[in-house]
């Protein structure tokens, strides 16, 4: 009995979870304008307010699939710029991007990166890389924790001075102790909350200059 109970609890999380899921603003937008997913409006918000993606520059995507990121910064970067983007999965072909498809932290898929970077200096790295949630927030929150640890050092090995990473995070357990630490490595660390971000998620997304 305890069981039956549970799996229909669950079954009417799940219909909830799918009524506003597809009831969402956000996810009807990028139906209608051909995004992969709502992400998309969070960085066309975030970029609308510091302007750091901009036409010719170089721009590295972690953790990139299913690549509404990518996409926004591809048409940001534009024909004359340099768009990266790598993830464990894989992700279909998109104008602008060169996808590369691997873990960054091994260091043939670093240098497969650093190949396609060439001469050029990378201005901008992207994570909106999270965990497979398992909804207890002790497990989900390190693995959190660590994911942005990861997007932290990546971005600190590639970018000059000036250069940026915008990362979400997700609010919790060790975001006070990364966030004091990544001021000491970066010049500026700003917090945005874009309106796509449904207001009950926990996340975050950090814009820091180096």
């Amino acid at each position: 009995m305890a069981t039956r109970i549970k799996n229909k609890t669950l079954s009417k999380s799940s219909r909830a979870w799918m009524k506003e899921h597809l009831d969402d603003y956000y996810v009807k937008q990028a139906q209608q304008e051909g995004y992969r997913a709502r992400a998309a409006y969070k960085l066309l918000e975030i970029n609308d307010k510091t302007k750091l993606i901009r036409s010719g520059m170089t721009v590295v995507d972690l953790g990139s699939a299913p690549g509404s990121w990518s996409q926004v910064a591809g048409k940001l970067v534009g024909h004359n710029g340099t768009l990266i983007a790598s993830d464990i999965l894989p992700m279909d072909t998109l104008e602008n991007v060169t996808f590369i498809q691997g873990d960054f932290r091994e260091q043939e898929v670093f240098d497969q990166i650093m190949k396609e970077v060439g001469d050029r200096e990378v201005d901008v790295v992207l994570s909106d890389m999270a965990p497979n949630t398992t909804g207890a927030s002790a497990v989900d929150q390190p693995r959190m924790i660590y994911l942005c640890e990861l997007a932290v050092e990546f971005a600190l090995e590639v970018l000059p001075s000036g250069g940026a990473l915008i990362m979400k995070v997700f609010q919790g357990a060790g975001t006070q102790e990364l966030r004091q630490q990544m001021q000491q490595q970066f010049s500026k660390v700003r917090s945005i909350k874009p309106a796509a971000s449904r207001p009950r998620s926990k996340e975050m997304f950090w814009v820091a200059i180096r």
